[in-house]
């Protein structure tokens, strides 16, 4: 299985190339810059700057853009578009590392985690760039793609535990009633997607076990 991982020096997306070259995948990284990943094949290339020729030939992209400075937020939508708009017309599927303010905390989906009292003020800028994303996301019907949100507490260093519980719109919590996942578990459930594909124009969510 031949992945592309797009802005592939983040730290989740160096955790989802581990894992997929662990597992015997055809990994490349695109990059801006110097190649931080272990991939040993990579393009140093702009997001906005990938054509259809560049991604032709792989059987998944994963977008692993993400960025936290206020006039950088909305690249969140723009990348995505993009990349969308250069695998209309193909097979390739394309991954996307969501986030967890769009999960819903009712069954009648109509209240997100954005939406709650508790959520920090500090973090509502991304989660609005990401809710907003997902909504554009969802408009489109001419591409193969999973969004994959993480739990609520997404923490860069915890362990790799290797389990984790596959969920869907809303914020599931584990039997001990807590929503966390490591960026190492959350890359394990994400390769598991990008190697079945049972989620297309899906989102889902991923929590640890």
């Amino acid at each position: 299985m031949k992945i592309a991982v797009v802005a592939a020096n983040g730290r989740v997306a160096r955790k989802v190339i581990t894992e997929a070259l662990g597992r015997g995948m055809d990994v490349t990284a695109f990059v801006r810059g110097e190649n931080k990943t272990d991939a040993k094949k990579f393009v140093v290339k702009d997001i906005f700057d990938l054509t259809a020729d560049d991604l032709k030939g792989f059987d998944v992209v994963v977008d692993a853009f993400g960025a936290w400075k206020p006039e950088l937020l909305p690249q969140h939508s723009t990348t995505l578009a993009h990349l969308c708009d250069i695998l209309v017309g193909t097979q390739t599927r394309l991954v996307i590392v969501g986030g967890a303010g769009s999960l819903y905390v009712n069954p009648e989906h109509t209240v997100q985690v954005i939406d709650t009292p508790d959520f920090p003020e500090e973090f509502k800028p991304l989660a609005g760039a990401q809710v907003k994303q997902l909504a554009e996301l969802r408009k489109r019907k001419d591409v193969r793609w999973t969004y994959i949100s993480p739990a609520g507490d997404f923490q860069a260093d915890g362990e790799r535990t290797g389990k984790y519980i596959l969920g869907g719109e809303e914020l599931t919590r584990s039997s001990k009633g807590e929503s966390i996942i490591s960026y190492a578990d959350y890359a394990i459930g994400m390769v598991d997607e990008i190697e079945k594909g049972n989620h297309i124009q899906q989102r889902i969510s991923l929590v640890r076990a």
